[in-house]
């Protein structure tokens, strides 16, 4: 489709634009007035958050909406300037001069590829979490980050928040003593999704750039907005869609008690299953899984449970219906952190209250001030790459059913190649000109 203003694509209908060769294409700087030029892509969920976020920057300005679904796109024009165009084609997005920066809040199966290709065009990136669909294309969306020398951010906001910036200063001079447990918390109330059956995909909707490197499969609504999420070809389950802020958190925690980087476990395990409902999702609705990092002398725990939850304990973060968080137990205390940006500090057996903050921070701040100064974000793309990679191991264990061995090094399961070819994408096929560059 070519690039229009609302007021054009809302006269025309979308056309499907050649792929245009993306190496070597390069962006300006900086916008005017030393403005970054965002275009969002994928607006029907996360991209609203982007859209507001972007907004509250002074710095960035929202050139242009990206969506393979017309009707969203037409209903999200309506909250940016008139003068941003849409794009129905993120290819068009890269051969735009005019535009600085991307930010992806696409299905999961989107995220690297569209970060890659982002890098190569010289754009900078903020994509949405997980980082990656499976460890191999993680990975290949740091080398591309570091190759072109782009700013990637992931979008783990927790680590721009003020609160558990002071809460990892807390475990690093151990407020709580020694961590034996690091564990995070996903209790969602999530109901049935039914069946649907196959159909035709709606009008406006290009079907073939939604489902762009995954296989080929007919449309359906179960595995179309949102509900893409329970869907191995698409997403990873909720401990893909939730669990990453919490995992994240948890490494970030045991990192700052024991003064050293922790990249990947050895080892994991995972036990769940889709559990009270008949339908047509593919992704455990209860899995906890358990990780073993070298060198480090505590448990990490993650747990999915997706209907009704007692809380851990009774100060225990409770937000209406979820629960979710992070728990870290010590030799002489817990601390607690509630979504990201609330920690709570208890002491002895009694637990004694200690220190407590609420404290958020704006990372799409922090992106556009990384991408002025050429410096690192707060949620680096690495950073994203270990906490998503957390999220494919545990999914791999659990679909193969084994104990996986992992090389840390080399990024590969060892003991198991049905999880190995899971982790490194190979179970799958991608489509033609739609997957992970050969060369970066």
């Amino acid at each position: 489709m070519n690039q229009n203003t609302r007021r054009e694509f809302i006269k025309t209908t979308a056309g499907t634009a050649a792929v245009v060769s993306l190496i070597g294409t390069s962006a300006k700087w900086a916008g005017a007035n030393d403005r970054i030029r965002v275009v969002i892509t994928g607006v029907n969920g996360r991209g609203q958050d982007h859209i507001k976020g972007f907004q509250s920057v002074k710095q960035a300005q929202i050139v242009g909406l990206c969506d393979v679904d017309q009707n969203v796109l037409k209903k999200q024009a309506s909250k940016v300037d008139e003068s941003a165009k849409l794009y129905g084609d993120f290819r068009e997005v890269l051969d735009d001069k005019d535009v600085d920066a991307v930010s992806i809040a696409t299905p999961n199966h989107w995220h690297s590829v569209m970060g890659i290709w982002a890098c190569q065009a010289n754009k900078d990136v903020y994509v949405e979490k997980p980082l990656s669909h499976n460890i191999y294309e993680g990975r290949k969306l740091v080398e591309a980050a570091r190759k072109y020398n782009r700013v990637v951010q992931h979008g783990t906001q927790s680590r721009s928040s003020s609160a558990l910036q002071e809460a990892m200063e807390h475990l690093k001079n151990g407020a709580i003593g020694e961590i034996y447990s690091a564990k995070g918390t996903c209790y969602k109330w999530r109901r049935s999704i039914g069946h649907k059956p196959d159909a035709s995909a709606p009008e406006g909707v290009d079907y073939n750039r939604w489902l762009g490197p995954a296989p080929e499969r007919p449309f359906s609504e179960n595995r179309f907005h949102y509900n893409w999420h329970w869907h191995w070809d698409y997403g990873n389950g909720d401990i893909g869609n939730q669990g990453v802020h919490e995992m994240d958190i948890a490494r970030w925690g045991l990192e700052a008690f024991y003064g050293q980087k922790l990249e990947h476990p050895y080892r994991v395990q995972a036990e769940g299953d889709h559990f009270m409902f008949e339908d047509d999702q593919e992704t455990p609705n209860h899995l906890v899984s358990t990780f073993r990092f070298p060198n480090v002398k505590a448990m990490f725990v993650f747990e999915v449970r997706h209907w009704i939850s007692n809380v851990e304990l009774p100060p225990l973060f409770k937000d209406g219906e979820n629960v979710v968080g992070n728990l870290f137990m010590g030799s002489e205390g817990i601390m607690m952190i509630r979504w990201y940006d609330h920690y709570e500090i208890y002491l002895g057996q009694k637990l004694q209250p200690g220190p407590k903050r609420v404290g958020g921070g704006n990372h799409y701040q922090n992106f556009i001030d990384a991408v002025l100064a050429r410096k690192q974000p707060s949620a680096d793309v690495e950073l994203g790459h270990y906490a998503s990679s957390l999220c494919h191991l545990a999914n791999a264990a659990y679909r193969v059913k084994d104990t996986l061995q992992f090389d840390p090094e080399k990024e590969e399961c060892t003991n198991n190649p049905e999880a190995d070819a899971i982790l490194q994408g190979r179970d799958r096929k991608y489509r033609e000109g739609f997957g992970i560059p050969e060369t970066i």
